[in-house]
């Protein structure tokens, strides 16, 4: 399924702003251009002038498919905004998109922003813009979201773009991570019963999971996957690190608390930590996860050396792609939920979505939030979400029959968590954990001091973090 979609560059583009959180590479694509139609309201020459300047970094190419004739990077946001100016009667609008590569995203925005010349709105991953929240750069959207998107827009994903008390990135489209698992090494090792739907994201029980490890472990044929291990686990640095903060919420522990504190140190967040090293111990993982990146995980589990690995919607499409193409050997890819002892399925994303900088003009800030609730709700325009994973039921329902995994996705959402708590520091926050999870599995800390010592790094980044944010508990 998706198969256009999953031909198209979307890999540098949501992967980009997952590869702060997962395996995925920037893309170096810049293009820029400008929505100037002559085509606007009677009186238009009336109304006063407002340019405004919206960037972002590479998603998909063309307005609604990356087939269209010129099709480019900047293509929907130019067409968003001509539509957008023919119907607007507040001022004559110009819009300037510029697409900006992924690794050169930060650098731009800070520059511009100590010379105090931002841009008005950037569409992107919420992940990878937080920390401008917490700087006070960007100004909040709240009043612009209606009862209606609230209804059609998944509450999960609400959580995922509210800092404090308000909503500061409109979402539009998202990311989600699952488990990805090879059904056939399921069928080998005689699992066919928790085999699920090539069209499902399968939940299993803890218990199921654990079963499924021990019997890859001792039933898989040898002779047909050599050097083959159940699961992935890693911790070379902080990319994929978003699926070790959900192994660490598998038995009931909650994270963050009510004052955005690490709250990982009790008996739940223990337990889970002391699952993974059981995991590790037990050779129901790839040897050398200390030194193992997300990166190598993902090839190992193309090349059929793991049973069950990490994947988000890019990913899952790229390695179909792959098999298509004959890059990697084929078989029988399907999705899962991560599994936790409460039965609960752990769900996470990445939102993507625009966000209005605080730019201190009055005039460019209305309009900006005008334009980004005209795309961000126009019916024929929320479509274009097809390209990515749309997180409005309205959509994902209106192209089920030709991406069927929409409605699973859409069905997920309901299992989804936070995964950043939206705290102030969490960039930094993510440098403290894999250097204690590399000391767990190399032995050197015991599950318990590992976590213990997390949470004493963690909250000292966080609170230094705290003291400088606009945002409060």
């Amino acid at each position: 399924m998706l198969k256009k979609r999953a031909m198209t560059v979307l890999t540098a583009a949501l992967a980009l702003s997952v590869a702060a959180g997962c395996s995925g590479a920037n893309s170096n694509s810049n293009s820029a251009g400008s929505a100037d139609s002559a085509g606007g309201t009677s009186g238009a020459g009336k109304k006063e002038k407002v340019e405004l300047s919206l960037w972002l970094t590479p998603q998909w190419k063309g307005v609604m498919d990356a087939t269209e004739d010129g099709a480019d990077y900047d293509s929907f946001f130019l067409y968003a905004a001509d539509k957008f100016k023919k119907q607007y009667d507040k001022y004559d609008v110009k819009v300037n998109v510029q697409v900006v590569a992924g690794d050169q995203r930060d650098e731009l925005l800070n520059v511009n922003l100590n010379g105090g010349t931002p841009p008005d709105m950037f569409f992107e991953s919420v992940f990878a813009m937080g920390d401008y929240v917490h700087r006070g750069a960007l100004a909040p959207l709240t009043d612009i979201v209606d009862d209606a998107a609230r209804k059609d827009i998944a509450q999960g994903y609400w959580d995922n773009v509210t800092f404090g008390k308000d909503v500061y990135f409109y979402p539009f489209a998202h990311n989600p991570g699952t488990l990805a698992y090879n059904a056939d090494m399921f069928r080998a090792a005689g699992l066919d019963s928790l085999v699920g739907g090539e069209n499902e994201i399968k939940t299993w029980t803890l218990n199921e999971y654990n079963r499924i490890l021990e019997t890859l472990k001792t039933k898989l044929p040898k002779d047909k996957y050599p050097n083959a291990y159940p699961m992935a686990l890693y911790a070379l640095n902080n990319q994929g690190d978003t699926w070790n903060l959900a192994y660490l919420r598998m038995f009931g522990n909650k994270f963050f608390d009510d004052k955005n504190n690490l709250a990982v140190d009790d008996a739940d967040g223990i337990k889970a930590a002391e699952w993974l090293k059981k995991v590790y111990d037990s050779g129901y993982s790839n040897p050398g996860a200390e030194s193992v990146s997300s990166n190598d995980a993902n090839a190992m589990f193309q090349n059929q050396q793991l049973g069950i690995s990490f994947t988000n919607a890019v990913l899952y499409n790229n390695a179909k792609a792959d098999m298509k193409a004959g890059k990697s050997p084929s078989f029988d890819m399907r999705l899962a939920n991560i599994p936790s002892a409460s039965g609960k399925p752990l769900a996470f994303t990445y939102v993507v979505g625009t966000a209005l900088f605080n730019t201190g003009d009055k005039a460019r800030m209305e309009a900006s939030k005008d334009f980004i609730k005209f795309f961000s709700t126009d019916p024929e325009l929320v479509k274009a979400s097809k390209n990515s994973i749309p997180v409005r039921s309205s959509v994902a329902s209106e192209f089920a029959s030709q991406f069927p995994l929409f409605t699973a996705y859409d069905a997920n959402a309901a299992n989804m968590f936070s995964f950043t708590g939206n705290v102030a520091g969490y960039s930094e926050l993510r440098q403290v954990l894999y250097p204690e999870l590399q000391a767990m599995y190399t032995g050197e800390k015991t599950p318990a001091q590992a976590i213990k010592d997390y949470q004493s790094k963690g909250n000292a980044v966080l609170q230094k973090a705290r003291e400088s944010s606009v945002i409060k508990p």
